[in-house]
């Protein structure tokens, strides 16, 4: 079984620098051998879902834009620059690239959180329309679809780094 530390220093960026999650996780017990993307990922999920409203507003703040200004400066985690590039955010025209900073912009001023969708399997176009879609959201309901983007890609982090099944 890993400890404490090995565990959060494995998991701890599975939601966007957000560690007390896989902290609390396994402070409460609910991490358990043998680890599977599923098991860690109900363990990490019932707490995030378990922390404030400020909290999980903290773990979606933490997220940064799509195509933004740190994507541009190399500076995203290794996660989200694979999962951007994936989607093919990192190869954008001006004209995508200046759409990408207005919907970034208005949708973070309505909200107060940056626009978050788990990339993987989308086109940048399938991205851009959920974006439109999106932005005319109300904001709790955002809130809520923000909220479970994050934890679906907190599944996909995690099948990359743990079998379903040893």
């Amino acid at each position: 079984m890993l400890d404490r530390s090995d565990f959060i220093s494995r998991f701890g960026g599975v939601f966007e620098h957000s560690p007390f999650i896989a902290e609390r996780a396994f402070d409460a017990g609910l991490v358990a051998e043998p680890l599977t993307a599923s098991g860690v990922h109900a363990a990490l999920t019932e707490k995030f879902r378990a922390a404030s409203p400020a909290e999980r507003l903290g773990v979606l703040r933490a997220h940064p834009d799509l195509a933004g200004k740190l994507a541009i400066a190399g500076e995203l985690t290794e996660d989200s620059r694979k999962e951007q590039a994936g989607a093919g955010l990192d190869r954008l025209s001006p004209e995508e690239h200046q759409r990408f900073t207005a919907l970034n912009s208005a949708y973070t001023e309505k909200f107060g959180f940056p626009f978050i969708i788990a990339v993987k399997g989308l086109t940048k176009n399938d991205i851009l329309s959920a974006f439109e879609t999106r932005i005319g959201n109300g904001r709790e309901q955002e809130f809520d679809t923000a909220c479970a983007q994050v934890e679906k890609i907190a599944r996909l982090r995690l099948e990359s780094l743990l079998p379903e099944t040893n």
